[in-house]
């Protein structure tokens, strides 16, 4: 990128605010896994939306290509230049825009700038009596905006909804520098297209998102948890549909755990955490239980769900947490899992989702397509059973190079994206699409659909300078 380009986008937001050393750009184009050697000549800082509108006019009239970013927490690259790219690809950080611009517990709204920290989000409902139920182990990094932009999923969403769910307006920078002000706080409003969804899960490739209006819900006034153990899939969704039966509403979280990845978590987590029940089983299962009245109600119906489930030969173990830390215990145990693998060597990763009624069928056909090519890999799967996500994981084989795993990525993904595909599933249930499963996409979406994907970036993006190569190229 010519010099005097780069001092007109710096003159936009300041010296202070635009990094131009490899440095200080290293930790923008690193993502947390280590899959992409990106880079950049420039990260902006912008610190309001009218520093972004000037951004984007002047990248619109040079043709520079802008990659917004949140915290740098995704997994698809999404966030980052492209790994085959030319070095022009400008960066704009959104972490300067990070006010909590207003909270009215009388509509149950919460007004925010993109990049404010989704835990300080929480933490802000939580102060006026509120929730705002998204939750995500990078909760403490993550920002809201990136959430948005991914249409990002957690452990709230059997209850709650994904993040699009979460959202009322929006606030946005078109790629033409044209600001558009969606942030509405109707529960109604009947005139035409729903635009904020255009931005929900696009990953940054129509426009900026620089302001949310979020919905807030009223908090538990009492919360119980368990631990179960079980001894197959099927058990699993059995205790699942009990649940729901028995609890209706009130069940809030129900997480699916492999044996393998609970033992990885318990041997590599940061804080030393108690194995929850004595012994080993193929499965586990971590439900939630919340009453609008009392921590006593949430008790009685999740005791009346485990007696059953124990009575039906469902369940071989339980156990109920007995305190507040003891929650947290439990909820730490499924949030590290992914970290936890980390240590065991390299991963192989996919975000799906089938049919909630397909998932033990499903494990058992992946598992066998996964372990005719890897014969010593092992499976760690976890995730939201409640709506049918999984994060079907392959660590490396003891002993193995990484070189030598990763020689066969490729016929892995292969097999486990042919069984989602024959059980009527999706690629990417919660992390997005990003560059790491664009091609991937192109093959298995729709041809209508992909062309009435295009015909919208065509027509938002024309110059294709928005997070160019993500999703759909």
């Amino acid at each position: 990128m010519h010099s005097d380009l780069i001092d007109q986008f710096t003159a936009i937001v300041g010296k202070r605010y635009a990094l131009d050393t490899e440095s200080d750009i290293e930790p923008y184009v690193t993502d947390m896994r280590g899959r992409y050697d990106a880079k950049s000549p420039l990260v902006l800082r912008p610190g309001t939306v009218e520093e972004i509108s000037d951004i984007m006019k002047l990248a619109g009239k040079s043709s520079t290509p802008v990659i917004p970013q949140g915290g740098n927490t995704g997994l698809v690259g999404a966030g980052l230049p492209l790994s085959e790219g030319t070095n022009n690809e400008i960066m704009l950080s959104l972490g300067r825009l990070n006010r909590i611009i207003d909270v009215d517990a009388a509509s149950n709204t919460m007004t925010v700038e993109s990049g404010v920290i989704l835990e300080t989000i929480q933490n802000s409902a939580d102060e006026v009596d509120l929730l705002f139920p998204l939750s995500l182990g990078a909760q403490g990094t993550c920002q809201i905006g990136g959430n948005i932009s991914t249409n990002a999923g957690g452990t709230g969403v059997l209850a709650y909804g994904n993040t699009r769910d979460l959202v009322m307006g929006l606030e946005a920078v078109l790629p033409n520098g044209n600001i558009w002000n969606g942030l509405t706080r109707l529960r109604k409003d009947n005139t035409g297209y729903d635009l904020k969804n255009l931005f929900i899960g696009a990953e940054g490739t129509l426009g900026v998102i620089t302001k949310a209006v979020l919905k807030l819900y009223p908090k538990p006034r009492g919360q119980e948890v368990a631990y179960v153990a079980l001894e197959s899939a099927e058990a699993a969704l059995s205790l699942l549909n009990d649940a729901k039966n028995k609890a209706g509403n009130s069940l809030t979280a129900f997480e699916f755990m492999a044996g393998i990845a609970m033992e990885f978590t318990l041997k590599h987590a940061q804080s030393k955490i108690r194995r929850p029940i004595e012994g080993s089983y193929p499965w586990y299962a971590l439900i939630e239980i919340s009453s609008s009245s009392s921590a006593q109600e949430a008790r009685n119906v999740l005791e009346a769900v485990l007696e059953s489930a124990f009575e039906d030969g469902i369940i071989k173990d339980a156990v109920l947490a007995e305190s507040l830390e003891q929650q947290r215990m439990f909820w730490t145990l499924r949030e590290d899992m992914s970290f936890a693998q980390k240590p065991e060597g390299a991963s192989i990763k996919h975000d799906i989702s089938v049919p909630v009624g397909s998932i033990p069928d499903f494990i058992k056909a992946a598992d066998k397509a996964v372990l005719d090519i890897v014969p010593e890999a092992r499976i760690v799967n976890f995730g939201h059973l409640g709506d049918g996500n999984l994060h079907y994981n392959i660590s490396q084989p003891v002993g193995w190079t990484v070189a030598e795993y990763f020689a066969h990525e490729a016929a892995v993904h292969e097999a486990v994206y042919a069984q989602v595909a024959f059980f009527n599933g999706s690629i990417s249930a919660e992390h997005g699409i990003g560059q790491m499963k664009r091609d991937k996409l192109a093959k298995i979406k729709d041809p209508t659909a992909l062309a009435m994907m295009r015909s919208i970036k065509q027509a938002l993006d024309p110059k294709g300078i928005m997070n160019p190569g993500k999703v759909i190229g």
